[in-house]
């Protein structure tokens, strides 16, 4: 639809432009005619103008100043082969003593098409047929003037209406790269912003994930707890209930501070992002919830970008729901946190299942690690360890300094 309506206008514009372009040469035709009438020898001698050799209108010079003209209603399609259409006749004009009229108007006319709608090559030699013409007329015609500084005067016309097409010419061309330069600019600009819109969906997509998965797995392993002794031992129940209730509060914070940034009506309620120094209460989290963790620090503690120091949060939170989802009851996690000059090394290990339960620890969330791991430009590895049990390891580069 869009094409045929593209099709359409420019259909339209041809027309319109082509019209515009007969009325134009039969509104020059129809001066040069009157004028080739009216300005005849005896009107010119009875103004005390010369016209040795000059032939008085007739039906032949009438049809050579038509010839002239008529090339017009084509000049910006086929501007060469009109200037060359319209010569041939403005030559034998000139060549036989007729007075040309405004004829000689139509000739700039399309010189000046030339110089506008072809290129440097074709419109230059497009002024030298003319230049060339013109002499050839003076020569062989037998009015040769008051002396060459009217020759010098048209040759500085036809110069002067060249060069006003050519400049035209670049002018539109360089106002056309200025268009097209700034729709590349748009097209940029609307495709960096595509980009970016996807990649904080991606990014605001993993913190949702990272944070319902962890808190809900450990909601469902408190609550199945509850269920089983809910009959025998009541308090231990309502203390279970009691974790329930902190941690849907828990998830329920950090969801509204990730959705707080979709919302453009009100501020987001934000607060700082979880890191590397909350690893204990996440600890104290996944024990609380039955699985038995422990947190290993070593190295000299240093402060962490901002972006490593919550995807290692978010490492050892993956790491620690998985391990109590899929490493079966019994199972102990440890986390290792290695501080190093130039390295930050965090590891999540358990004695779990491990290879028989790989094909079930590689869901969204790990993917979504995998891409937090590769946008530092972090090593990761996932998978189950030699002597039974499941690894996820990742190892972040630290700048001099960090």
């Amino acid at each position: 639809m869009r094409a045929l309506t593209w099709s359409y206008s420019e259909t339209v514009r041809i027309d319109r432009t082509r019209l515009h372009d007969t009325v134009l040469a039969g509104m020059v035709a129809a001066a040069s005619m009157a004028l080739f009438v009216l300005y005849g020898p005896d009107r010119l001698q009875a103004e005390g103008l010369p016209v040795d050799g000059m032939r008085a209108p007739d039906p032949f010079g009438a049809l050579l100043v038509l010839l002239v003209c008529a090339p017009i209603a084509v000049r910006r399609s086929r501007p060469l082969t009109a200037l060359c259409a319209g010569l041939v006749p403005e030559t034998l004009l000139s060549s036989f003593g007729y007075g040309t009229g405004m004829s000689s108007l139509a000739v700039l006319v399309l010189l000046y098409s030339v110089a506008f709608h072809r290129g440097l090559a074709m419109a230059l030699g497009a002024l030298g047929f003319t230049l060339a013409a013109y002499v050839l007329g003076v020569l062989a015609g037998p009015l040769r003037g008051d002396g060459w500084d009217e020759h010098v005067v048209t040759a500085v016309v036809l110069v002067a209406v060249w060069g006003a097409g050519r400049s035209l010419r670049l002018r539109r061309a360089y106002l056309e790269e200025l268009k097209d330069r700034a729709a590349r600019m748009e097209r940029a600009h609307a495709a960096d912003t595509r980009a970016a819109r996807a990649e904080e969906r991606s990014r605001i997509a993993r913190e949702l994930h990272d944070v319902v998965a962890h808190h809900v797995s450990v909601m469902t392993v408190q609550a199945a707890a509850a269920r089983r002794v809910l009959a025998s031992d009541p308090d231990l129940a309502r203390e279970a209930l009691s974790a329930i209730e902190h941690t849907g509060r828990l998830a329920m914070t950090e969801m509204r501070s990730i959705v707080g940034v979709l919302r453009t009506d009100t501020r987001a309620e934000l607060g700082p992002q979880p890191g590397v120094p909350d690893l204990p209460a996440l600890v104290e989290q996944m024990r609380e919830a039955g699985l038995p963790t422990r947190l290993l620090v070593e190295g000299e503690v240093r402060p962490l970008p901002a972006g490593v120091d919550l995807a290692a949060y978010r490492l050892v939170q993956e790491g620690l729901t998985n391990s109590l989802r899929h490493a079966g009851a019994g199972a102990k996690a440890v986390v290792t946190v290695r501080h190093g000059s130039r390295e930050l090394d965090v590891r999540v290990e358990d004695d779990g299942r491990g290879a028989a339960e790989e094909s079930r620890r590689t869901g969204h969330g790990l993917v979504g690690i995998r891409e937090r791991v590769a946008l530092y430009g972090g090593i990761l590895n996932i998978g189950p360890l030699p002597g039974g049990g499941f690894e996820v390891r990742a190892r972040f580069p630290l700048k001099d300094g960090q």
